[in-house]
């Protein structure tokens, strides 16, 4: 069925202000966490990692019994540390740290929420995000863009229940685990994927024929041509996007993937005959992106399949990079774990 973008944007916005009071998911539920045990903790920080899929800290402290143990202390990614008002050099090996969090349920493990941290010069970083600058509407799609779950947009943790899915398709489906993301891997999947992943997207023109999608904590830039007649190069998990206007919404045509996983949804990988068409149109104010996205794919998909998804605007700001490391990655699979492994 055809979706009416311009319409949806005036509905969806409605509640924003209602809805706008409800606190973001976080990727996984660190339901092992016990919330009843806040406890405050000092020691020397062992490392500090600016890095996906999370930041973390390695602090050398006392536990209950006087004994020097290593805690780990996850946060989240960096561009959402970034809005509580940290940096790559907030932390540094050695450091005294005083902190605060909810200690794990499992009281024999080392490891910790956290509330606040405070260094030994007495400058504390808390874990509330920070006042955003003022935004500037768009007028062209230029500009930083967060994925915005409210309205009544999925924040896209599980796949979807209603796609047209082949029996593959269904396979993957039905043995879905979180657990089995790429991005736990350091692996980035393509479009349309990579556009409805939490992580804001930055938008500039570099000539008048040229788009470029620089999505934060992804090393590869997405190139939109406006010229039909760019060269298409070798195959690759971005694939190659032909774009035109129509009607004040820009039409990007994608075609060229490699193989890729979870490259059309979360959960759902993608083949190389996957066909992306995307409708990008701005709300009245400019202040909101809204995408029509259809992808075709009969490997994993019956039948194309049509789904939206929409982005806000925030204050301009430089884009955040920061590299994947399995370190971190293997500590964000054990938020949540026990000793044994067990959630």
């Amino acid at each position: 069925m055809k979706v009416h973008i311009k319409n949806l944007i005036r509905i969806l916005l409605l509640p924003i202000g209602v809805l706008s009071m409800v606190p973001a998911l976080a990727h996984h539920s660190h339901s092992n966490l016990d919330m009843d045990d806040i406890r405050t903790y000092s020691g020397v920080v062992v490392r500090y990692s600016w890095t996906m899929p999370h930041v973390f800290l390695k602090v050398k402290a006392p536990n209950e019994a006087g004994e020097i143990v290593e805690y780990s202390i996850e946060m989240v990614h960096p561009p959402g540390m970034a809005k509580r008002g940290w940096n790559r050099n907030t932390f540094k090996p050695g450091d005294r740290i005083t902190w605060e969090g909810p200690h794990d349920r499992r009281k024999s493990r080392h490891y910790t929420g956290l509330k606040w941290a405070e260094r030994g010069d007495g400058e504390r970083f808390s874990m509330e995000e920070m006042a955003e600058s003022s935004v500037v509407a768009s007028t062209d799609f230029t500009g930083l863009w967060k994925r915005s779950d409210i309205g009544g947009f999925n924040p896209h943790y599980k796949p979807p229940t209603d796609w047209p899915l082949s029996a593959k398709g269904q396979e993957l489906v039905d043995n879905f685990h979180q657990d089995q993301n790429p991005m736990v891997t350091c692996g980035n999947p393509g479009p349309p994927k990579a556009m409805i992943v939490p992580y804001p997207v930055m938008i500039t023109r570099a000539d008048d024929n040229t788009f470029i999608f620089e999505r934060e904590l992804m090393k590869d830039v997405r190139v939109i041509h406006l010229d039909s007649d760019a060269s298409a190069g070798e195959p690759s998990k971005l694939g190659h996007s032909v774009a035109r206007f129509e009607d004040g919404e820009l039409v990007v045509e994608t075609n060229n993937f490699i193989a890729d996983k979870w490259g059309s949804h979360t959960g759902i990988d993608s083949s190389e005959q996957k066909q992306l068409v995307e409708r990008f149109s701005l709300s009245d104010d400019g202040l909101f992106l809204l995408a029509e996205i259809t992808v075709t794919d009969p490997v994993y998909l019956t039948e194309p399949v049509t789904f939206i998804h929409r982005w806000k605007k925030l204050a301009d700001r430089d884009v955040i990079q920061a590299p994947c490391t399995m370190e971190s990655a293997r500590l964000y699979l054990e938020g949540g774990m026990g000793d044994d492994g067990a959630r």
